[in-house]
């Protein structure tokens, strides 16, 4: 855990990480691959990875969940989010994208599992929802021991107001209840887990990700069994876990 004054402080820290890890993957192998959340999270750490020399052109990126039934330039579409911030900005060798408006949506799920099976992930760049969520993996229906990296999931109403309240939709009406997400041992795959969540919105689910049982009812708390795992926050999202946080010093950077 690392815990940063500002939101600004805590992005800049997350992209020199993030360019670390994938620098390092294409030394090694000659390619990366990594995986990138969306959302007002998370919008910080993607400008400030701009500014960071990685080699996009050896780099495959993917991303977490698309709703299903939205279009592909819906304003809160997640392929268009990628699309904007790292595709047409960072250049990358290749991004591949989830097709909200698949005609067979279990078809899709295959078609971008088998692409994130092909070869290993290097990296996955998540953050944390306000109920717990990792990508789309809801309170009670994440499944820890997932079979499948990819499948349909339904919203649950905190994610839907979640949307709302970020300026997604005008109402809860007009969010989608359905979307495509990774699943956990898909996010949890890579070699690295980097996981930015800045905002006071969020400091009550900080602070559930520590302290409550390590179960799908809550499922950031996975995040405690993963020493590959890195949470980068700023003070807003940490002010509800001071006292944590002075109890984990020994076990945390």
């Amino acid at each position: 855990m690392k815990v940063f004054e500002t939101e600004q402080a805590m992005a800049v820290a997350a992209a020199r990480h993030t360019a670390d890890v994938m620098r390092r993957a294409v030394a090694e192998r000659g390619s990366g691959r990594m995986i990138v959340a969306t959302g007002n999270s998370q919008i910080a750490f993607v400008t400030a990875l701009a500014e960071e020399q990685v080699p996009w052109d050896r780099i495959t990126v993917f991303h977490m969940d698309e709703y299903l039934g939205i279009e592909a330039d819906h304003p809160a579409s997640f392929q268009r989010w990628i699309r904007e911030r790292v595709g047409e900005r960072m250049r990358p060798a290749a991004v591949e994208y989830i097709n909200g408006k698949a005609a067979d949506a279990d078809a899709e799920c295959d078609r971008y599992e088998a692409l994130l099976r092909a070869e290993p992930i290097d990296l996955t760049c998540m953050g944390i929802g306000e109920n717990g969520h990792l990508a789309f993996n809801e309170p009670g229906a994440a499944d820890f021991d997932d079979p499948r990296w990819v499948r349909r999931i339904k919203l649950t109403p905190e994610s839907i107001s979640q949307q709302v309240g970020e300026g997604h939709f005008a109402d809860a009406q007009s969010v989608p209840h359905t979307a495509i997400s990774l699943s956990i041992p898909a996010l949890l795959a890579s070699r690295t887990v980097q996981v930015v969540t800045p905002d006071a919105r969020k400091a009550a689910a900080v602070r559930n990700t520590f302290v409550q049982e390590i179960s799908p009812a809550y499922p950031s708390t996975i995040l405690r069994t993963r020493d590959n795992a890195t949470l980068l926050l700023d003070r807003a999202a940490a002010s509800a876990s001071d006292e944590l946080i002075a109890e984990l010093a020994l076990r945390v950077s």
